[in-house]
């Protein structure tokens, strides 16, 4: 296909680049053909894209701001679960379970009453504290565990005791 050629002062124009002569003038309309000699974007093609673009952000924004809270709570779950294999060490290494409120810090640092302490058992040089940054919970004997701990985290409101916490035993959902 080719481009008319567009007179001006008796001569044509030719495009440097193709060898072609050049139709673009703005007043004269350019057959379908002709179109690539043409630059740019019209504004209602750039407000077409736009509008597409923001249909889709809101498509899948909202399907992975509900995943980020879901793996805070199954990043919970599984420090809870190795802190059980670290209590469960410190168990059989000693014949009891770290005693008191801060029975996590003895999984660092030796006890006084532990006799055969062989850790530390925790990789690190302090508790790590839960994906929300709040201490984890632990309590030896447990209110839910009598015959062990209860270990638990608050979960992301920070507050203990709410159907949101992430613990070692069986929580009523209501």
């Amino acid at each position: 296909m080719k481009c008319r050629t567009v007179k001006q002062s008796g001569r044509s124009k030719i495009s440097p680049l193709w060898g072609r002569p050049l139709v673009c003038r703005f007043h004269e309309p350019l057959a379908p053909w002709a179109r690539h000699c043409q630059s740019g974007f019209t504004l209602v093609e750039l407000l077409l894209v736009l509008t597409i673009l923001g249909i889709l952000a809101a498509l899948v924004i909202p399907r992975f701001s509900g995943r980020t809270e879901q793996a805070r709570n199954t990043a919970a779950q599984t420090q809870i679960a190795n802190f059980g294999t670290a209590l469960d060490q410190f168990e059989i290494d000693n014949g009891f379970y770290p005693k008191g409120k801060n029975g996590l810090q003895d999984l660092l640092q030796a006890p006084r009453d532990a006799q055969n302490w062989k850790g530390p058992y925790l990789k690190g040089d302090m508790v790590p504290p839960d994906p929300w940054q709040q201490p984890y919970i632990y309590e030896c004997p447990g209110k839910h565990n009598p015959s062990g701990y209860d270990l638990s985290s608050c979960g992301p409101d920070g507050r203990s005791g709410n159907e949101d916490d992430v613990c070692n035993w069986t929580q009523n959902k209501r």
